[in-house]
């Protein structure tokens, strides 16, 4: 399984972004393989409208299960993130990705 973390660096050390459109990256850690791959999400901080859905389609071309943000997409994005069938989880703010991981595993964070 896929699982997208909306991140303020690349790799497991970084932050999660409680945004999700103009998050800078995405880091993606892969449940099988242990691998991570990072999207490069900065230039939706440039989209005046918009950002929440282009950022979603992103995600789905990766074919992302899940994602761990801090508040969750809004409502554009968030219909959108849903018609992909990708579960949403918030409440991962300023967490390490590492310790985001380890908090939905254990079934810590909230489904949005």
């Amino acid at each position: 399984m896929k699982i997208a973390f909306t991140a303020k660096g690349k790799d497991l050390q970084a932050e999660v972004d409680a945004r999700f459109g103009r998050c800078p990256f995405f880091v993606i850690y892969d449940t099988e393989t242990k691998l991570t791959e990072v999207i490069d999400n900065q230039d939706s901080s440039q989209e005046a409208h918009g950002a929440g859905p282009k950022t979603a389609q992103k995600l789905a071309e990766y074919k992302c299960q899940v994602l761990i943000t801090g508040n969750g997409p809004g409502g554009n994005a968030s219909s959108v993130v849903e018609r992909m069938k990708i579960e949403i989880f918030i409440g991962a703010a300023d967490m390490k990705i590492e310790n985001a991981l380890q908090a939905y595993q254990n079934g810590d964070l909230k489904n949005f």
